[in-house]
């Protein structure tokens, strides 16, 4: 069954160092909680808001060993007036037998504020 995995995550500057590992960790964390591999990707889509623009986050994926041969995209958000800045989003589509309730979704720094029903102790 192909799932989807959701994570976010905020930066403080528009700075490439700080976005590419942002990213990763991110990445990397909803992986190791879903029980995924590289092999089991679909694909990635990573979006960001406008004010994020020094790289592309997508990026961070060559520096995880093994995911070279996911496939990846980047994308700007629509621009929502009073919208969490400085965010970069997840959607990543895995193969997976864990049940869509099951899935575990993560958010980081001020993109907790995103889905605070998600970021909670799941029962």
């Amino acid at each position: 069954m192909i799932r989807g995995i959701r994570g976010a995550t905020t930066v403080l500057e528009n700075e490439k160092d700080s976005i590419i590992d942002n990213t990763k960790i991110l990445i990397q964390e909803m992986a190791k909680a879903n029980h995924i591999v590289a092999e089991d990707i679909a694909s990635v889509l990573i979006s960001v808001t406008s004010d994020i623009d020094a790289t592309f986050p997508a990026s961070a994926l060559r520096l995880i060993d093994g995911w070279m041969y996911v496939p990846v995209m980047c994308t700007k958000e629509i621009e929502v007036p009073g919208s969490l800045e400085k965010c970069i989003r997840v959607m990543m589509t895995a193969n997976t037998k864990i049940g869509q309730k099951e899935i575990i979704h993560v958010y980081h720094h001020e993109a907790k504020k995103l889905r605070p029903d998600l970021t909670k102790k799941k029962d």
